[in-house]
Order: structure tokens, then sequence, then C-alpha cells
């Protein structure tokens, strides 16, 4: 006589729903961890992303010549791009491009050029050196095809070289960040952080948290 074992339903019922339970507390838990641990990362700049720094000498960016020192005889009223190049602990020269938003853009022979701060940031009033990334979505902006000024190409945003990097039309919520730089020999060298905050920083005190945390790295 073949005995058939009757389940009682509401104890199978009870039992997926115990599973259920202890699955969504494990997902939730695993969640949990990474919301807790997302909200306070652990805030490391390597020498390779950190941004442009006091003594980085800047080198080409184009691919063609990627990481050769700029020289000044190099510069004109024709957008250069560029990368810093810093060191190591150990002197090890480290192309800082492991952050895209460090590419620059440098000009030379710009006269309109105005503001105390914005000319002293330049070599002799006529070499400067911008962001060369978009502060509206973070696209590289080239020069205009028509030699007005640069252009991206994302959105169209437009901004003025000449005039210290300002907004000329478009959708760029505020200027291009403009980086101090200094002449040594031919070469050229970073004096200083941005002027202000560049892309992708929304606003001054996360940048200045940036800036604390590259210095103490």
């Amino acid at each position: 006589m073949t005995r058939y074992k009757i389940k009682d339903p509401e104890l199978t019922r009870r039992r997926f729903i115990n599973m259920a339970m202890g699955a969504t507390a494990t997902v939730g838990t695993v969640s949990l961890l990474g919301t807790l641990g997302g909200a306070h990362p652990v805030f490391r700049l390597t020498e390779d992303k950190k941004p442009p720094m006091e003594g980085d000498i800047l080198v080409h960016a184009d691919p063609a010549k990627e990481g050769t020192p700029i020289t000044m005889a190099e510069l004109s009223e024709t957008q250069v791009t560029a990368w810093p190049m810093g060191t190591d602990a150990d002197g090890n020269q480290i192309i800082r491009k492991g952050e895209p938003n460090n590419l620059l853009a440098l000009y030379r022979t710009l006269p309109a050029l105005s503001g105390e701060a914005v000319i002293e940031a330049t070599i002799d009033g006529e070499v400067v050196a911008y962001s060369d990334i978009c502060t509206h979505a973070g696209c590289p902006v080239p020069d205009a095809k028509d030699g007005t000024g640069m252009f991206c190409p994302c959105h169209s945003g437009q901004y003025s070289p000449t005039e210290g990097g300002i907004v000329a039309g478009g959708p760029p919520p505020h200027k291009l960040a403009q980086l101090p730089i200094v002449a040594e020999g031919d070469s050229i060298k970073v004096s200083g952080f941005f002027l202000t905050h560049p892309y992708p920083y929304t606003d001054d005190a996360t940048w200045e948290a940036t800036k604390q945390a590259a210095e103490e790295a």
C-alpha cells in the first residue's frame, strides 16, 4: 500500500514567505552596506589623476607629440592642447592624463585679456592656459572653425579665450577655468591651481576639498 504524505499548504506558504523574507533581508543588508560605503568613499588621488599642480610642466596632448614639453615658440593664437606632467615620490615623470578632465588649452598673443587676476596668471600678459573641458557637459573645446574663439561640438557652447575664457554663447553655466602658468626657459610650468573650479566640479567647496586632498596625497 502506497503512502502519500499530505503537505500542509499553510506550512508551505510559511516556508516560502520565510525564504523570501530572508533573501530580501540579505539583499537589503548588502544594499545598505553599499550605500553607506558609497556615502563616504576613500578619497585618494593617484599622481596621474591629480589636477594640475604647481611645478608641473605642460606637455603636448596631441597623440603625435604626446609627452613632449611644449615650448614658447610653438604657441600662437591657434589652440595647443596640453597635459600637465608632474613626478611621483620616486621622481618618475607622470603625465596626469588619468583624469581626462585635466586637458588644457594654450594660446599666445591675446591683447584683449583683462582683469588683474587673469593677467597675473599669464606669461607676460600674452600666454594663457585654460581648462579645455566645457563646463556644460564635459566635452573638449577646440577652436571654432571660423577662428572666432572656442566652440564646443557637443552642445554649441562658445567661449572667448581673449576674454578670460568667458561664455560667449550656448548653454555653459560658467567660464572655462584659467590655470596660472610661468615660463622657465623655453618651457611652461604650472604656478598654482585653477583660479576657479573646473569641470566636473560644480561648486567652490568641492574644488577646495579636491585641492586639499591633492596637496596631502
